[in-house]
């Protein structure tokens, strides 16, 4: 059986490193993850929820901030507590097995200054041009097949 999990995301508030009562480091933080589709037009994300430790949750508190791009592999962790009214709270998390900066650190703070909005105008110009002539010189060397015979191949 298989718990893998790959997700690309932005981190959403500035993690806060804590150690638990035998001294490892834990890091909780939550992951916004853009959606492919759109709903009403505006993007839409995922917020998950993931958990680090030891050198990983160590790492990531002294490198990342908030808006910062990253990549995680881990799996996913459930579990259950009550909650102040008695009832039984139940959680989904990732739990942080590996993860990879995605972008410099310079980066990650100009993003969250400027965040990027799109624009829905249309480009006009030399560069929509010269991108609308690249782009059928690259369908054009698809379009000549190759004629090949099974003797052809190696296997």
């Amino acid at each position: 059986m298989m718990n893998k999990v790959l997700l690309t995301g932005r981190i959403t508030k500035d993690l806060e490193l804590r150690k638990t009562q035998s001294g490892t480091s834990v890091v909780r933080f939550t992951l916004a993850v853009n959606r492919r589709f759109k709903q009403e037009g505006q993007p839409d994300a995922d917020f998950i929820s993931c958990t680090a430790w030891g050198k990983q949750a160590d790492t990531m508190s002294q490198y990342l901030a908030k808006g910062a791009l990253i990549g995680v592999e881990g799996r996913i962790t459930t579990g259950s507590y009550q909650g102040q009214d008695g009832k039984t709270v139940y959680t989904t998390d990732v739990t942080v097995e590996n993860f990879d900066f995605l972008e410099s650190r310079g980066a990650s703070a100009q993003t969250h200054a400027q965040p990027y909005v799109p624009q829905n105008q249309p480009q006009t110009g030399f560069a929509q041009n010269d991108f609308n002539q690249n782009q059928s010189s690259v369908a054009d060397d698809f379009e000549n097949t190759l004629d090949i015979a099974s003797d052809d191949l190696p296997f």
